[in-house]
């Protein structure tokens, strides 16, 4: 721990005086390493019985504290999963969150992306029904998806509930791998009804063999092996990147890959960044009956933990051959592309950043840039917007809406002296990082008052710079407004530094539009209907109900007002005129 009291690093040891005295006797540390004993003011220690419990203990302090010098992999999604939901006519569903037995879950997949075509495979091959309850119990003719033979349609019964109980067993079927059983299966019934002459219902069996043949044909993976369910974990390093490339392999087939790149892993060897990856990804978590991975020295405790866990045998593989072994070289392919491709990305924001800071004659250390934006209609719902630039990418967990209010609507100068006021007067108290440069969307109005406020609060060495729109307020025309050295700057048009001061103006435009809609749309309603005397939840939803939104309701007359359940004739008068 330090000084302050800030957890700096979590470890686990068996021989806890060798592991600690190995940090303080050697010289040859990293820089990083190096930086971190010189903070260290405090070791606390706790003791458990064993190292699987250790494993545990360790796992669940460096996801609750986040120490700046583990290695440490942000994945807080939960993964996406395809459900057939325990209903009567179930229903097929894109799902994440806790998983309950009255469901079929399917996954998990790396992505939403890859349940949605999923999805769309198996409505093209078996028309489940993918619509929520509420809808399905309450239509009274076919939807467009039946009309476009991507549902049987089950909620007006145009198919039998057992034929439609068929179609739910042969794609919970396909889903658990069996698709060569369910080819056999169809084909037999496909000559059965063709030798009854029955050919509409042959002709069916037949389209539907063509499409699940369709479907394996562009399957990347196909297993042979006689387990359905694997992960492929292989982790790369390349000049001091780790990327760990996840990929899984459910019911046979390949759903699909993720990369993920861990905070503080520059020391990590590929063999330790991996054995916290698998710690910190499957604890927790749904686990696959295999593990295929490129490096891990002793994964006897790990087995033990992951099996005790999912309550089954767990394998971990990390020597694999034939099939895996193409699988572990398919995902460590992937890995070394993504670092190549993450190092480029960076080396571009590198050669943005210097160029910007050589523009505007930063120091080498600049990299924190906060940049804010007003939003509203003539007015209504003003939103400002602050997003931030650091380590050479945008940070949109940091973003923040502010809700401006008690100004004359429409003056963008004190909406701008608000937000200012709001954001900086905590940080001038300790609450958070002083950028190295603050981006005010706006000329030279705004970045007056920005001057001011600044001054006000105790900040004014901070480096402002105005983005002004040109005269055609065409792109590449933006004028820099620099208060500080008095001077106003036009970079030419091809200027990486500009380049970038226009992704961070436009993001902050994009981040502010959002909120203003989201406001003014949640105010419209609201005001509109809420402030009416008499008006509750209940009669509320009913109108919105009737009339199909706000708009609906406007439009409506006195006599229609009176045919809404609860609605009498001096109350409909009262809405009437709140609305006109």
């Amino acid at each position: 721990m330090s000084a302050k009291g800030d957890v700096l690093y979590v470890g686990k040891a068996i021989d806890l005086k060798r592991r600690v005295s190995s940090y303080f006797q050697k010289n040859d540390q990293s820089p990083r390493i190096r930086l971190m004993l010189s903070q260290v003011a405090d070791i606390q220690t706790t003791v458990v019985r064993s190292e699987a419990e250790a494993l545990i203990l360790e796992n669940n302090l460096i996801k609750a504290l986040t120490p700046r010098y583990n290695i440490l992999f942000r994945d807080d999604k939960s993964y996406a999963y395809l459900m057939l939901s325990g209903h009567r006519s179930p229903r097929l569903a894109y799902y994440r969150g806790a998983l309950d037995k009255k469901h079929q879950y399917f996954g998990p997949f790396p992505s939403g992306l890859a349940v949605r075509e999923s999805i769309q495979i198996l409505q093209k091959v078996f028309k489940l029904r993918t619509c929520e309850d509420s809808v399905f119990e309450n239509r009274a003719r076919p939807c467009l998806l039946h009309q476009i033979k991507r549902c049987s349609g089950p909620c007006v019964d145009a198919i039998s509930a057992e034929d439609y109980r068929r179609d739910v067993g042969h794609a919970s079927q396909f889903l658990q791998g069996k698709a060569n059983e369910l080819l056999r299966l169809l084909d037999e019934k496909m000559n059965v009804a063709a030798a009854a002459w029955q050919f509409e219902a042959a002709a069916a069996y037949r389209d539907q063999i063509q499409a699940l043949a369709k479907v394996q044909e562009k399957q990347f993976v196909s297993s042979n092996a006689s387990e359905t369910d694997a992960d492929i974990v292989a982790c790369a390093v390349e000049n001091g990147v780790v990327c760990v490339n996840l990929v899984m392999i459910r019911g046979g087939r390949h759903v699909g890959d993720k990369s993920l790149f861990p905070a503080h892993g520059e020391d990590y060897d590929t063999q330790g960044a991996l054995e916290a990856f698998l710690v910190q990804h499957y604890l927790d978590r749904d686990i696959p009956p295999v593990i295929v991975c490129n490096s891990v020295s002793d994964n006897a405790i790990l087995v033990e933990l992951l099996s005790a866990q999912a309550g089954r045998k767990i394998a971990i593989v990390a020597n694999p051959i034939g099939e895996r072994r193409v699988w572990l070289e398919m995902a460590l392919k992937n890995a070394v592309l993504a670092i190549g491709q993450r190092l480029s990305l960076e080396s571009t924001q590198l050669g943005r950043l210097q160029a910007l800071q050589e523009a505007l004659q930063l120091p080498d250390s600049a990299q924190r840039i906060e940049c804010f934006d007003i939003s509203h209609t003539m007015g209504e719902a003003t939103v400002a917007s602050c997003v931030v630039y650091d380590k050479l990418g945008m940070q949109p967990k940091e973003y923040r809406h502010y809700n401006i209010s008690g100004i004359t609507p429409g003056d963008d100068y004190a909406a701008m002296r608000q937000v200012l006021t709001r954001r900086y007067e905590k940080i001038a108290a300790g609450d958070g990082v002083v950028p190295d440069v603050i981006l005010i969307d706006g000329g030279k109005g705004q970045i007056g008052v920005a001057v001011e406020v600044m001054q006000e609060v105790g900040l004014s060495d901070a480096l402002l710079v105005g983005v002004a729109k040109g005269e055609t307020r065409k792109p590449g025309l933006e004028q820099l407004v620099v208060p500080s050295r008095n001077e106003t700057l036009q970079l030419p048009r091809d200027s990486i530094a500009l380049h970038l001061i226009q992704t961070i103006r436009d993001e902050a435009h994009r981040f502010a539009i959002t909120g203003h809609r989201a406001r003014r749309g949640k105010a419209r309603v609201s005001s509109s209907l809420e402030d009416i005397a008499g008006i509750g939840a209940k009669r509320r939803q009913k109108l919105l109900s009737r009339f199909g939104g706000l708009q609906g309701v406007k439009a409506a007359s006195l006599d229609d007002l009176c045919q809404v359940d609860g609605i009498n004739r001096s109350l409909a008068e009262k809405i009437y005129n709140a609305l006109h």
